[in-house]
């Protein structure tokens, strides 16, 4: 190797030759044409083994059978032997992974589809892992543009109270097993799945969740204090002297949530670091604070435990403990990922809750150092680091501010999820001024985060996410320019809120939820800008209104450098469920499960109420994926028309470069440079209104000839004084090459 290529020569020391990231990877360097037959594939030489142990007497820690059996269903152990697969095998040292590589990720797959197993209508009998590798799915996709596939969470979820299974707590997100939950398939459908992905060119994309997991075996083991389970997790043995300190644990619970005065008790006994910096998913009498204490369990040795653990979610979501000396949380989480690329072939990993992976104690009265912590940044380039090793590569969906994506985005996962943008674009839509986006694209840039490294998605599982960090907490003193006034970051984040909520929840189908956003689709978030007071008003003469605003959105998101990812609710349009459809599951709070409304992707149980899982079937506006395909003003057919503009140009690796001034408040412009130097422009008008406007950069070159990527078609020729003119109707969006002179 020689120096060029930016590896250090014998006989320099590290002092005289820093290491300085390479300029040409591993994989670049051996395959400069990767074919697609050589993307990432399962490297297992023999899968996890799955033991049946049979149940027999008490579900205690005194009965050796009961265990066995908790053993046999454990993610710790199930990790340990999967590990052994790979220790000091040469495979694990054919891949660069010491820095994140964004780009070479949206290389491998620039366009993602992200399923919600819950919610996916399959044929009668189908799985949904069934469903996910049928190859008129991936035909579909593939006329389409879409190159991979997010599973969402598919292994089993919730937790074991005695010899039952209980249900998952917060949408299979709080995972105890690396076995496929058999609601979702099996583990051959999954490996089948990616067989046909990788045939078709894509990838699969699966979970892990390194912030927690669910009540299972790993816990309930834990809690009878079994070798290291202790360890796994942030969870404190409360000497019985102290039990009075604890509250009551009520009948048919497992552990009663701590409220605020028995957190400092605890905290001045020395068991607890306290009060943290914030309460998710704060509820009066439900969770007051982030602790829980179990009621007395009988452990291995015959003696009556009570425990307070950390959950920074919900009660049956106890925290992964990344510092304890036997390291077992840390082996669990790297075994889970193994399991899902090495066994079963996926070729990507979400990671979940990555942002609360260290806590600390802070100065007295001050609430413990729980976001943003230095772990938290060790752990996650721990983790990418080992997928990468093993070729894969992942992205993290976290509400950040933009210097914790930067920071992160240095040694941590691959990507991560434009939250800073998704509630601009949508405020951008609902006022019809493009001020406050201009203002969060721009803050990206100036800050160092490359939009190429993010993937800005359409809805997802999830809620429209209004925290707005990066304003309301890291610089909620800072000063900003916004609406001819100068304010503080808090004071923006207020205003943006205000803004969305007057119009989004005025309507009853959209619903806040709790501190953290707004219940809805993306098809609602449209509905109630255009002033729909309910989903009966509208009708199939509103469609195409609808359409062409969520196309508007798509092309935001797609015609920028980085991964564009939407969902099936995106696809077939669907509108949120009628609370009354979900009352039980949002009795508590959740008000998500509105948008998380049942569809059939490709049309194959028409007479489906419900999905296999349960969920309500919805309304869709859009209609199956072959029929869209059929119909040449479908929003699949337009949608796959801004796909191959992005595709044929290389939009998705372009370097965004300026986001200039407008001449109209409702008109957006995004300036790249494209691979071969000539530049690309999105012009967006996120206005009800046409609009006639300049587009003008100090970046654009006098004498280009600006194109219509669409049509081909020469639209104008930029001028002495950098700037071209266009013009757009209603909610409408273009996309120009620039050709150089």
């Amino acid at each position: 190797m020689t120096d060029e290529q930016g590896l250090q020569t014998s006989g320099r020391t590290p002092e005289q030759a820093p290491h300085e990231p390479s300029e040409i990877t591993y994989a670049e360097h051996e395959y400069p044409a990767r074919p697609r037959t050589l993307r990432h594939r399962a490297r297992a030489k023999t899968p996890v083994v799955r033991r049946s142990v049979a149940k027999d007497g008490a579900a205690t820690g005194e009965n050796p059978a009961y265990v066995s059996w908790l053993l046999s269903q454990s993610m710790l152990a199930d990790a340990n032997e999967i590990a052994r697969q790979f220790s000091g095998q040469g495979s694990m040292w054919q891949n660069p992974f010491a820095d994140p590589g964004p780009r070479q990720a949206v290389e491998t797959a620039s366009v993602w589809f992200t399923a919600y197993p819950i919610s996916f209508i399959t044929r009668p009998g189908e799985s949904f892992l069934g469903a996910l590798g049928d190859e008129a799915l991936w035909n579909v996709f593939s006329a389409v543009g879409i190159e991979a596939v997010h599973t969402g969470p598919v292994k089993r979820a919730g937790g074991i109270s005695g010899w039952q299974l209980t249900s998952s707590v917060d949408g299979h997100f709080d995972r105890m097993s690396t076995e496929i939950d058999p609601a979702f398939g099996t583990e051959a459908e999954f490996r089948a799945m990616c067989g046909m992905a990788t045939w078709s060119g894509g990838t699969i994309i699966d979970d892990i969740v390194p912030g927690h997991t669910g009540k299972g075996a790993d816990f309930r083991l834990a809690e009878m204090k079994h070798a290291d389970y202790p360890g796994i997790y942030h969870m404190v043995e409360i000497e019985e002297e102290d039990w009075d300190l604890l509250p009551d644990v009520p009948a048919g619970r497992d552990s009663a949530n701590l409220d605020a005065a028995t957190e400092e008790a605890l905290e001045k006994a020395g068991y607890i670091i306290g009060r943290l910096q914030r309460v998710i998913f704060y509820a009066p009498g439900v969770k007051e604070t982030n602790w829980s204490a179990t009621k007395p369990v009988i452990g291995v040795d015959g003696v009556s435990r009570r425990w307070v653990y950390l959950h920074y979610f919900k009660d049956g979501q106890p925290s992964i403990n990344w510092l304890d000396p036997s390291f077992a949380g840390m082996r669990l989480v790297i075994g889970d990922a193994l399991h899902s690329l090495a066994d079963l072939g996926a070729g990507a990993l979400r990671l979940d809750a990555n942002g609360f992976l260290g806590v600390e104690k802070a100065a007295e009265g001050m609430p413990a150092w729980s976001e943003g912590h230095p772990l938290s940044a060790a752990a996650n380039h721990l983790i990418g680091s080992m997928v990468r090793k093993v070729g894969g590569f992942t992205f993290q969906e976290l509400n950040l501010t933009i210097d914790d994506i930067r920071a992160t985005s240095a040694a941590g996962a691959d990507l991560s999820y434009d939250f800073v943008n998704r509630p601009a674009y949508h405020h951008a839509l609902v006022t019809a001024d493009t001020e406050f986006l201009r203002l969060t694209l721009r803050t990206s840039l100036e800050l160092g985060v490359d939009p190429a490294g993010l993937v800005h998605a359409l809805q997802n599982h999830d809620e429209l996410t209004y925290e707005l960090l990066h304003w309301a907490t890291g610089h909620r003193d800072d000063v900003y320019p916004f609406a001819g006034e100068d304010v503080t970051g808090e004071q923006l984040a207020e205003r943006i809120r205000a803004d969305l909520s007057e119009t989004l929840v005025s309507v009853d189908y959209n619903r806040v939820f709790t501190t953290n956003g707004i219940a809805c689709t993306t098809a609602t978030v449209i509905a109630a800008t255009l002033g729909f007071r309910s989903l009966d008003d509208i009708t199939e003469a509103d469609v195409p209104a609808i359409m062409r605003v969520h196309l508007l959105l798509a092309m935001f998101n797609a015609l920028q450098p980085g991964v564009f990812a939407l969902s099936g609710w995106d696809l077939t349009g669907m509108l949120t469920l009628p609370a009354e459809d979900v009352a039980e599951l949002i009795a508590e709070g959740d008000t998500r499960w509105m948008n998380r409304a049942a569809h059939d992707l490709m049309g194959v149980a028409p007479q489906a109420v419900k999905s296999s899982a349960g969920m309500p079937r919805g309304r869709s506006l859009y209609g199956p994926l072959p029929e869209q395909l059929a119909d040449e003003r479908s929003f699949l057919r337009q949608l796959q028309a801004i796909l191959a503009v992005r595709s044929r140009h290389g939009i998705a690796t372009s370097r965004q470069i300026d986001v200039p001034d407008v001449s109209h408040r409702g008109m957006l412009v995004m300036v790249h440079e494209l691979e071969g130097g000539d530049q690309h422009v999105t012009v967006l008008n996120f206005s009800p209104e046409a609009v006639t406007g300049t587009i003008r950069s100090e970046h654009l070159v006098p004498g280009s000839r600006v194109v219509d990527m669409f049509t081909e078609k020469e639209a104008g020729v930029v001028d002495d004084l950098r700037a071209f003119l266009v013009e757009l109707e209603p909610h409408q969006g273009h996309s120009f090459l620039l050709e150089l002179p």
